[in-house]
């Protein structure tokens, strides 16, 4: 059964029952505390805590999921895998343990005919919690399962959580028996290899705290109703139903370990290393598009950096089965020609997911032939200390500064005859995994500090936000708290959190910043409101401090936004979609909007673009910005269902989750977008746009900052004055500038050339003075010294390198001369053949004076060069010099 039909099954099954079918949300998880979405249960978290009202009593879902914490057991066991989809059914306070169990046992064991998977019923073996004595008695008595294939486990197994603050419970989880070629009998809490998990059905009734490890936390208490949420690994599924050993092998994936072995010539099933290779690059590359797919671009923090490392972990795979040319176009499109029927928007997107996944493979591969330099001067200087060994932090600088791993580090270093200290460079990648986890952590927003705002939704309900058509209005305090405590008052110089019943306030979201402005009380007393967010969905909370009197729960207040800010604002939001808009028009849809800010009278926008835009390009973009708010072009704005706002054609932002109901915001017939932000009403208000330049953010991701308004306005006065101010000096029309400043900018670069062999003559006019007054040291010329501050380092070895050409060939040469530049002192070491026989090494030498300077040096034995941070220390490192020519003679 192939994989599209497993999941053609599962929704239509639950449909069948009543369960509302909902379509997969985005990988980018719409929480703060995760990166990506890891379970299938994460869009649902709002409605198991009581956040939101659910849109029904059950629901179904496929959702796409990413793990990375296993990442390194990828390939080498038959379940990691970093992509996976996540069959889930789904009961806000509806049917419980019973119903959940029933509804396992009848898809799995049902026949194909009947529209079931048809699993041989005595294959499977249940797990139930240590003390959930009413699910092992509902396996045992109702479905059936005889007691001897039911296990109990404790809370390590069999009570799930997502790691984080928020639902969870006991589970039940439902295991497949492989046979006796995958090991013991004994069942799951023996042999998980053999019995494999397929169906873990969660009883989700309690709400976690904070915890010290994966089974070590609080229970918070009992959520608002019990709940189930289930998850089938729609992968391990069809590994059983395929009749293949591992989850690699099944369709989706093994089609990309056909095109790996096609394209490097190795065989799946030859070797234990090249088949975990074949395996990575199969699991790898389909994570990749998946997450391409929805936004993510390659970077060097939060989920921008799972993907660049996922990606590059699949090339460097490559590399090591063989591949020497680029790869990942064929095998983003074998994913894509094989996902494509479960998941059709990559097909629509394949342009833009191979614009980025090509950028970024280019880029690595750069980064491998840097990095590969960069190795061969460590293993350069590791030898020349005697060591076989290539330090940690060595390996650490490779891998954290060039995104080179440490197994390919491991395998250039011993194929030059070297080792490499793993234990130092784990100790440095524990002490940054360390770094970045507390940095992590602290910057979560822990679910206890929101149970105060769900109280207030609980007791309000949502905020009702009147900001599209007023500007301020009556309102009432519905929350009130003060230093992040619920207060029943505020006094003068608080800082407070005010939650209204109904708000012209705009909250902070998609792109668009929070209103200012001010609370007035009838008592006269008056909160000034510096920022609006919504720490929980449909809660507008606005901060700001006591200005004047006494703020209390329950009072009538007038709310008044800084209106001249938020027009400001609303400026720039529309001029952000016609930017977007004419993006698209000159780049093509690869340009997809990546993210925005919207600011009183400025912006940045975000988007897709594997090389720099030209400039006649962007010139094109801003004319035709600003032909449109010339053509005095109406802002329309109306709430419709997504599937209706997609077949019209609007545009949606990556990451931004939508709900059934979505805001079209359309400017006459050249753009319409999903969007809940504030506009103006027409294009004319704009006045003019002006961009003030594009460039590179990460791996195939470009900015545009630009100017709005009378912002705009401002800036280009500022630019003509700049332009007159040029004009007066050199004495031109505006048009001649660029000419006439490129001819004065060429006659000053070749004066400075003119200088710099002036300055470079002077120097080596030295070379025969130095030369003849060399020092006799036991039959060795020896020249040291200091030449003239300013020297540059490169006139500094062309001396050196004269003066020891200047003295005969058959007697022994030592030159060091010193030089301080920038107020920094260099040095310069060179030797003869006939030095060197005596055993007189520059780099050796230079390595001497560099220390004494403070600072180091190398090079080849006859010529080396060092520097140092204590320019006075210069005559004492030229006597260190000449100490150890003396001794060596």
């Amino acid at each position: 059964m192939e994989s599209a039909e497993i999941r053609r099954r599962w929704l239509r099954f639950f449909e069948e029952r009543g369960h509302k079918v909902v379509p997969s949300a985005s990988l980018i998880a719409d929480d703060p505390t995760l990166l990506l979405v890891p379970a299938g249960m994460v869009p649902f978290k709002p409605y198991f805590l009581g956040e939101v009202k659910p849109p029904a009593p059950r629901a179904t879902s496929v959702q796409k999921c990413v793990r990375t914490p296993d990442i390194e057991e990828v390939g080498k066991t038959t379940r990691h895998g970093t992509f996976f989809q996540m069959c889930g059914n789904f009961s806000f306070g509806d049917y419980f343990k019973e119903g959940a169990i029933k509804y396992a046992w009848e898809l799995l064991t049902s026949s194909v005919a009947d529209g079931g998977f048809g699993l041989e019923a005595e294959r499977l073996w249940i797990t139930v919690y240590q003390d959930d004595d009413e699910a092992e008695q509902i396996w045992r008595d109702v479905v059936g399962v005889p007691a001897e294939r039911i296990q109990r486990l404790g809370k390590a197994d069999n009570f799930w959580s997502m790691g984080v603050p928020g639902p969870c419970g006991p589970c039940s989880e439902i295991n497949y028996d492989r046979g006796p070629e995958f090991g013991v009998e004994g069942g799951p809490a023996v042999n998980d290899e053999r019995y494999v998990e397929i169906w873990n059905l969660v009883f989700m009734q309690f709400e976690r705290g904070a915890g010290r490890g994966k089974d070590d936390f609080d229970i918070l208490g009992d959520l608002p109703s019990q709940n189930i949420d289930t998850g089938l690994g729609l992968e391990r599924l069809a590994m059983i139903l395929q009749g293949v050993h591992n989850m690699y092998e099944t369709d989706t994936l093994r089609v990309v370990i056909d095109k790996a072995t096609e394209l490097t010539g190795v065989a799946y099933g030859a070797a234990g290393p090249s088949d975990v290779s074949l395996r990575v690059v199969s699991d790898h590359m389909r994570t990749s598009v998946m997450l391409i797919g929805d936004g993510v671009t390659p970077g060097n923090e939060g989920r921008g950096y799972v993907l660049r490392r996922i990606m590059r972990r699949a090339i460097r795979n490559m590399r090591l089965l063989g591949a020497t040319e680029p790869v990942v176009q064929d095998l983003v499109d074998v994913v894509i020609n094989t996902m494509g029927e479960q998941y059709p928007e990559l097909v629509t997107d394949r342009k833009r997911i191979e614009t980025v996944a090509l950028a970024e493979e280019a880029a690595f591969l750069k980064t491998l032939k840097a990095g590969t330099n960069i190795l061969d001067t460590a293993v350069t200087e590791t030898r020349a200390t005697g060591s076989t060994v290539l330090p940690g932090d060595k390996a650490f600088l490779l891998h954290d500064t060039w995104g080179f791993p440490i197994d390919l580090t491991l395998e250039m270093a011993a194929e030059q005859g070297l080792s490499v200290d793993e234990d130092g460079f784990r100790r440095l990648m524990k002490e940054q995994r360390e770094r970045a986890k507390a940095d992590s952590q602290a910057k979560k927003t822990g679910h206890a500090d929101l149970h105060a705002y769900r109280e207030i939704a609980d007791a309000a309900g949502a905020t009702d936000f009147t900001g599209y058509v007023q500007l301020e209005g009556e309102a009432r305090i519905v929350g009130l708290l003060v230093d992040g405590v619920p207060s029943p008052a505020a006094s003068e110089g608080d800082e407070v959190e005010v939650v209204l019943d109904r708000t012209p306030f705009y909250a902070e979201g998609g792109g668009q910043i929070g209103d200012t402005g001010r609370i007035r009380l009838d008592n006269g007393a008056i909160v000034e409101i510096r920022d609006v967010q919504k720490p929980v969905p449909g809660v507008h909370v606005h901060k700001g401090r006591v200005q004047v009197g006494e703020v209390t729960l329950g009072a009538p207040v007038w709310a008044a936004i800084d209106q001249g800010r938020r027009r400001a604002i609303a400026r720039a939001h529309s001029a952000t979609h016609l930017t977007h808009q004419a993006l698209r028009d000159a780049l093509g849809p690869t340009a997809a909007q990546a993210g925005s800010e919207n600011q009183p009278g400025r912006f940045r926008f975000d988007f897709g673009s594997p090389a720099a835009v030209p400039t006649a390009v962007m010139t094109d973009v801003e004319q035709r910005i600003n032909e449109v708010l010339s053509h005095e072009m109406d802002v329309q704005a109306e709430v419709m269902s997504l599937d209706e706002a997609k077949k019209q054609g609007a545009i949606a932002e990556f990451g931004e989750k939508y709900g059934e109901r979505v805001r079209v915001v359309t400017i006459g017939d050249f753009s319409k977008e999903l969007c809940g932000g504030t506009h103006v009403h027409n294009t004319a208000q704009l006045g003019l746009v002006k961009l003030l330049g594009e460039s590179s953010i990460g791996s195939g991701v470009r900015r545009i900052e630009a100017l709005v308004g009378v912002d705009a306005y401002n800036f280009l006065a500022r630019e003509h004055t700049v332009v007159s101010q040029l004009q007066e000096l050199v004495k031109g029309r505006p048009e001649e500038l660029p000419e006439k400043i490129a001819g004065m900018l060429g006659k000053l670069k070749d004066a400075e050339k003119e200088i710099e062999r002036f300055r470079a003559e002077k120097v080596l006019q030295a070379a025969a003075g130095l030369a003849a007054g060399a020092k006799d040291v036991h039959g060795t010329a020896l020249v040291t010294g200091q030449v003239p501050d300013g020297t540059t380092a490169d006139d500094l070895r062309r001396l050196v390198l004269d003066v020891r050409g200047r003295i005969p060939g058959d007697r022994p040469a030592v030159v060091a001369l010193f030089a301080v530049t920038g107020g920094r002192p260099v040095t310069v070491v060179a030797t003869n053949e006939a030095a060197r026989e005596r055993g007189f090494k520059a780099g050796d030498l230079v390595r001497t004076a560099a220390k004494t300077l403070g600072g180091g040096g190398g090079g080849k034995p006859d010529v080396a060069q060092g520097g140092g941070q204590n320019p006075e220390a210069v005559a004492e490192a030229v006597a260190a010099v000449e100490r150890l020519v003396t001794e060596t003679a």
